[in-house]
Protein backbone atom coordinates (compact mmCIF):
# COMPACT_ATOMS: atom_id res chain seq x y z
CA UNK A 1 0.00 0.00 0.00
CA UNK A 2 1.43 3.40 -0.97
CA UNK A 3 0.54 6.40 1.11
CA UNK A 4 0.88 9.94 -0.30
CA UNK A 5 3.79 10.57 2.08
CA UNK A 6 5.59 7.49 0.75
CA UNK A 7 5.52 8.87 -2.79
CA UNK A 8 6.91 12.19 -1.58
CA UNK A 9 9.72 10.40 0.31
CA UNK A 10 10.57 8.30 -2.73
CA UNK A 11 10.70 11.29 -5.07
CA UNK A 12 12.93 13.26 -2.71
CA UNK A 13 15.33 10.33 -2.25
CA UNK A 14 15.47 9.11 -5.84
CA UNK A 15 18.53 11.11 -6.92
CA UNK A 16 20.54 10.09 -3.85
CA UNK A 17 19.53 6.45 -4.33
CA UNK A 18 20.66 6.41 -7.97
CA UNK A 19 23.98 8.10 -7.15
CA UNK A 20 24.71 5.28 -4.69
CA UNK A 21 24.75 2.69 -7.49
CA UNK A 22 27.14 4.55 -9.80
CA UNK A 23 30.42 3.53 -8.11
CA UNK A 24 31.68 2.84 -4.61
CA UNK A 25 32.65 6.52 -4.41
CA UNK A 26 29.10 7.36 -5.46
CA UNK A 27 27.79 5.27 -2.58
CA UNK A 28 30.01 7.18 -0.13
CA UNK A 29 28.82 10.49 -1.61
CA UNK A 30 25.21 9.28 -1.28
CA UNK A 31 25.78 8.60 2.43
CA UNK A 32 26.78 12.24 2.92
CA UNK A 33 23.92 13.46 0.72
CA UNK A 34 21.53 11.53 2.97
CA UNK A 35 22.84 12.89 6.27
CA UNK A 36 20.21 15.52 7.07
CA UNK A 37 17.37 14.89 6.78
CA UNK A 38 17.52 11.10 6.53
CA UNK A 39 15.41 9.64 3.76
CA UNK A 40 14.35 6.03 4.26
CA UNK A 41 14.17 5.36 0.50
CA UNK A 42 17.72 6.63 -0.01
CA UNK A 43 18.96 4.73 3.04
CA UNK A 44 17.49 1.50 1.71
CA UNK A 45 19.23 1.85 -1.65
CA UNK A 46 22.52 3.05 -0.15
CA UNK A 47 22.69 -0.18 1.89
CA UNK A 48 21.94 -2.26 -1.20
CA UNK A 49 24.55 -0.41 -3.30
CA UNK A 50 27.27 -0.58 -0.64
CA UNK A 51 26.61 -4.31 -0.37
CA UNK A 52 26.94 -4.84 -4.13
CA UNK A 53 30.15 -2.83 -4.33
CA UNK A 54 31.77 -4.49 -1.31
CA UNK A 55 30.74 -7.94 -2.52
CA UNK A 56 32.43 -7.33 -5.84
CA UNK A 57 35.60 -6.03 -4.16
CA UNK A 58 35.81 -8.99 -1.78
CA UNK A 59 34.88 -11.82 -4.14
CA UNK A 60 36.53 -10.60 -7.37
CA UNK A 61 40.12 -11.39 -6.29
CA UNK A 62 39.10 -14.90 -5.28
CA UNK A 63 37.24 -15.52 -8.53
CA UNK A 64 40.03 -14.07 -10.69
CA UNK A 65 42.53 -16.29 -8.87
CA UNK A 66 41.03 -19.30 -10.63
CA UNK A 67 42.17 -17.82 -13.95
CA UNK A 68 39.21 -19.39 -15.74
CA UNK A 69 36.56 -17.68 -17.81
CA UNK A 70 34.10 -20.44 -16.89
CA UNK A 71 34.28 -19.23 -13.29
CA UNK A 72 34.79 -15.49 -13.67
CA UNK A 73 32.17 -14.73 -16.34
CA UNK A 74 29.21 -16.13 -14.33
CA UNK A 75 30.37 -14.11 -11.32
CA UNK A 76 30.45 -10.87 -13.32
CA UNK A 77 27.08 -11.64 -14.91
CA UNK A 78 25.59 -12.24 -11.44
CA UNK A 79 27.17 -9.06 -10.09
CA UNK A 80 25.98 -7.01 -13.08
CA UNK A 81 22.44 -8.45 -12.82
CA UNK A 82 22.27 -7.46 -9.14
CA UNK A 83 23.53 -3.98 -9.99
CA UNK A 84 20.97 -3.51 -12.80
CA UNK A 85 18.17 -4.81 -10.56
CA UNK A 86 19.02 -2.36 -7.79
CA UNK A 87 19.66 0.59 -10.10
CA UNK A 88 16.39 0.14 -11.98
CA UNK A 89 14.48 -0.25 -8.71
CA UNK A 90 15.94 3.06 -7.52
CA UNK A 91 15.02 4.79 -10.78
CA UNK A 92 11.47 3.42 -10.60
CA UNK A 93 11.03 4.41 -6.96
CA UNK A 94 10.73 0.84 -5.67
CA UNK A 95 12.20 -0.56 -2.50
CA UNK A 96 12.88 -4.07 -3.81
CA UNK A 97 15.38 -6.25 -1.96
CA UNK A 98 18.12 -7.66 -4.14
CA UNK A 99 17.67 -11.38 -4.80
CA UNK A 100 19.65 -13.71 -2.51
CA UNK A 101 21.71 -11.06 -0.68
CA UNK A 102 19.46 -8.00 -0.21
CA UNK A 103 18.09 -8.92 3.20
CA UNK A 104 21.63 -9.46 4.50
CA UNK A 105 22.81 -6.09 3.19
CA UNK A 106 19.93 -4.37 4.99
CA UNK A 107 20.84 -6.11 8.25
CA UNK A 108 24.65 -5.76 8.00
CA UNK A 109 24.63 -2.07 7.02
CA UNK A 110 21.77 -1.06 9.32
CA UNK A 111 23.80 1.62 11.13
CA UNK A 112 25.47 2.93 7.97
CA UNK A 113 22.72 4.95 6.34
Amino acid sequence: MNYPDDEHIRQKGKSTATVAYITFVGAIIAIFMNMEPKNKFSSFHIKQAIGIHLMSFLIAPIVSGFNSLLISIPFWIFFFALWIYGFLAALQGKMSLLPVVGKYFQKWFNKLA
